[in-house]
This record gives C-alpha cells, structure tokens and sequence, in this order.
C-alpha cells in the first residue's frame, strides 16, 4: 500500500509540475511578444483549461504526499526531510497561485479588447514573474519528492 501511496504522489506531483514548466516553457517565456488582445485571448483559454483540473490535482499531490510521509519509517532521515522540504516547496506553489496568480487571472477574465487596463505591461510582467517563481518551486518540489522516494530503503 505504502509503494501504491508513493506512486500516486508522484504521478500528482508531475501532472503538477508539467502542468505548471509546459505552461512556462510555452508561454510565458515569450510573453512580451504578445499584444494585449492576444495574451488576454491565450490567458482566458488557459485559465478556462486548467482551473477546473488544478482544484482536484494539486489537493490530490498535497494529500498523498503527506500519506506518503506518515507512512514513511525513517523519520530522521535525510530522506524524510527531501520528503517535507517537498511538501512545503508545494503548499508554496499552491499559496504563489491562490494568492497571487488566481487574482490576476480573475482580472483577465473579465477584460476585453476594449477594456485592457493601461498597467497592463506591469500586470504582465507581475504574471510572468509569479509564473516562473511557481514553475522553480514546482520543479523543486518534484526533484525533493524523488530524492525522498529514491532513498527510500528496502521499500520502507
């Protein structure tokens, strides 16, 4: 059951975590060369694509990682802590979207072409910012999460 439990925090960690490096790899890296209509267009498509998704996945890595380390034995080990440092690296990304970047994109939401507002390169820049801040946590928080199952002995 243990293993099982590890998989399934692994599997959540990386929808999480691809969902999160494809979005910058993408996109967000060469945000500035899109026009204001354009980024408001691609960010209420994504926005509509992944909010729904992300209420169930990222609860569900949270979840399991933390199943994972109540049932992990070596509790004073440096595998144990890859295992919280993990935890807190993605409670961190969740906080970066719900205080940060959930808010920007309800302001998305509701611009038009019209109505883009005139601090839009200051709100770009702040939503490419947070962007790459999640992504680098995210991505940490997979690499701990792997380095706490890899040191993980005899399957304990």
């Amino acid at each position: 059951m243990r293993k099982l439990i590890y998989l399934g925090a692994i599997f959540f960690l990386m929808l999480i975590t691809g969902v999160f490096w494809g979005t910058w790899f993408t996109l967000t890296r060469s945000i500035e060369n899109f026009s204001p209509e354009e980024f408001t267009h691609i960010g209420k498509v994504i926005i509509a694509n992944v909010a729904g998704p992300m209420r169930i996945i990222m609860p569900s890595g949270i979840l399991l990682i933390v199943l994972s380390l109540l049932n992990y034995k070596q509790r004073r080990s440096t595998g144990f802590y890859m295992g919280v440092f993990s935890l807190v690296l993605l409670i961190a990304t969740l906080l970066v979207t719900v205080l940060v970047l959930v808010p920007v994109d309800n302001n998305i939401k509701e611009w038009t072409t019209t109505t883009v507002p005139r601090d839009f390169e200051e709100i770009r820049h702040q939503w490419k910012t947070y962007h790459a801040v999640r992504t680098l946590l995210s991505l940490a928080s997979f690499v701990c999460f792997s380095l706490f199952i890899l040191s993980n002995r005899n399957g304990e």
